[in-house]
């Protein structure tokens, strides 16, 4: 079994994209154990002089929706996929606000999680605690500075994934497991990039 972890805000399309690809695979009995690490992209762009977004989350357009992620990743880890897939629909196939608290409601409800023992959490303090020092492990040990990236070992990659799987699972499972075999096999890769995109 391989075993990595992921960065994910709700805000990014490309974290979207290859959280699609992950969660579709590993439906379909992808074998790969994934640790799923909230970073939240409004901390990385605190301007220097300014405040922490930990000290003003309302300040941030996405920590709401990532803190109810978080709080379902960890109280109610069998919805979690499911909730956590329609989060980033929310925003990116809905265009919905994520600090919009009924639309998160919505979503947490809609998907059999207790929207009121969430945003309990959420008032407690303790989310945005784990998210704060989950996304400063993620970059003080690995220099993460944006979403997605791949952590294998002491190897870390941002990575834009430009497609979604749309229920293909074996293209999903090829899609996530050529990123790990290139962050595992070929560390000589720095930069790899299309100069112009095909569509």
């Amino acid at each position: 079994m391989t075993a990595f972890t992921v960065n994910w805000d709700y805000r990014c399309p490309f974290a979207r994209n290859a959280h699609e690809h992950i969660v579709e695979a590993i439906r379909a009995g992808a074998d790969w154990e994934v640790r799923f690490v909230p970073f939240s992209l409004g901390q990385v762009h605190v301007a220097e002089g300014e405040a922490d977004i930990w000290d003003r989350p309302g300040d941030d357009s996405g920590l709401v929706a990532l803190q109810a992620g978080v709080v379902v990743r960890d109280r109610f880890p069998e919805r979690f996929f499911d909730v956590h897939l329609a989060l980033f629909a929310l925003r990116h196939d809905q265009g919905r606000h994520l600090r919009d608290e009924a639309e998160i409601r919505r979503v947490l409800t809609e998907n059999g999680v207790d929207a009121d023992e969430v945003f309990a959490e959420i008032a407690s303090g303790r989310a945005l605690a784990r998210i704060r020092d989950e996304h400063t492990v993620s970059a003080e040990d690995h220099e993460v500075w944006g979403v997605p990236t791949f952590i294998l070992g002491d190897a870390a990659v941002f990575v834009r994934v430009m497609s979604r799987p749309e229920g293909d699972a074996a293209y999903a499972q090829r899609t996530i497991q050529r990123i790990i075999d290139l962050l595992d096999e070929a560390p000589e890769l720095n930069e790899f990039k299309h100069t112009s995109l095909k569509r």
